[in-house]
């Protein structure tokens, strides 16, 4: 079966991502099932033929990448169809690759049962901004809706730093700039580097990998630039204390100090199964005030959960952990599903028997 064929039923059963590995049969993923859309056991060879396929149609990409570090992820589109994310990789001396449904267009974010608190802290002009969750629950696409808001309310420059490049976004009263790495720079440092001396407003950066990034962003957003980026950690605590253990210990004191006045908010969510069969993201949204500054210069950082539980009842942050709840009580999730995705489990539990 040819490789267009192949993402063709993917779109049409609804597919998130679709899988090809040796071995096994063509596996796609829908509302976090996995099914076959195929009889036959994948080969070694027809798997290297399928992501042959793969490259030619993203045009320009080398598959020297591949076979020089073993992985390789880049974007490309199905003509008049949808773009796709693909990683291709080596597994145990084959070649695998997992392709990632990317829809033409900008995502609409009340489709996608984002909260406008979430889509709210793109109004900051300067800071830091991070969105936080597992592989595979649509930080990409919450910060593509923060960035067309912004595009669609405010002028200036915004530069985007991905890899790859999943969502394209027209000049809307913004200019917008789209790098790829490692198409337009080789790094992400080195791009956000590059970024301070083009004129920018916002910088969204796909994700903070390493030490550097880190460093240059989070100087990037003493300087005035509102910075926006994602970490693969579950919970404003958890995301503080990343960034922090990222930097030696002889820095880490500065950083926190650092970080306490740069970071303007911390969004994280997650991808929870409903009863019916679909998934419904929730949310967790921490806005830094001077109870949170202070957490964060004295390393007290496990108090935060407190915080921002208690800002949800007043309606100035948003619990993950009270959303799960609420859901459980509309029957939408069971207990079992509620205390799996909770943050803080213990603390859940005992509300669930309330």
């Amino acid at each position: 079966m040819e490789l267009k064929t192949l993402l063709q039923q993917t779109l049409t059963m609804g597919g998130s991502d679709m899988f090809i590995i040796p071995g096994s049969r063509v596996i796609v993923k829908v509302n976090g099932r996995f099914e076959p859309i195929t009889d036959n056991i994948l080969s070694p060879v027809h798997t290297q033929s399928l992501i042959s396929e793969t490259y030619q149609m993203a045009g320009n990409r080398d598959e020297k990448e591949l076979l020089q570090k073993g992985d390789d992820d880049f974007s490309f589109t199905l003509e008049k169809l949808c773009r796709f994310r693909c990683n291709a990789y080596r597994q145990r001396g084959t070649l695998a690759a997992t392709y990632r449904v990317v829809a033409f267009g900008l995502p609409d974010e009340k489709a996608l049962n984002i909260p406008d608190m979430v889509i709210q802290q793109a109004d900051f002009l300067s800071g830091l901004i991070l969105v936080a969750g597992a592989a595979g629950n649509g930080k990409s696409t919450t910060l593509a809706c923060m960035i067309k808001h912004i595009n669609h309310t405010r002028s200036g420059h915004i530069i985007t730093i991905e890899d790859p490049i999943e969502y394209l976004h027209p000049h809307g009263k913004s200019l917008v700039s789209q790098r790829e790495v490692p198409n337009d720079a080789p790094t992400f440092s080195c791009a956000l580097r590059a970024a301070l001396r083009q004129a920018p407003d916002v910088i969204m950066l796909g994700e903070m990998r390493d030490y550097d990034t880190m460093q240059t962003a989070i100087t990037a957003a003493e300087t005035g630039h509102l910075i926006m980026s994602s970490l693969h950690t579950i919970g404003a605590a958890k995301t503080i204390d990343r960034i922090i253990d990222a930097f030696p210990p002889s820095q880490q004191t500065q950083i926190r100090i650092q970080l306490s006045m740069v970071l303007k908010a911390v969004i994280s969510q997650r991808l929870v199964p409903t009863l019916d069969g679909e998934m419904l993201p929730v949310f967790e949204v921490m806005t830094v005030n001077s109870a949170i500054q202070n957490m964060i210069r004295e390393g007290k950082t496990h108090q935060i959960d407190n915080v921002i539980y208690n800002g949800s009842a007043e309606k100035t942050m948003l619990s993950m952990d009270l959303q799960l709840l609420s859901l459980y009580k509309q029957s939408r999730i069971d207990k079992e599903t509620a205390l799996l995705y909770a943050i803080n489990p213990e603390a859940l539990k005992k509300r669930l028997v309330m």
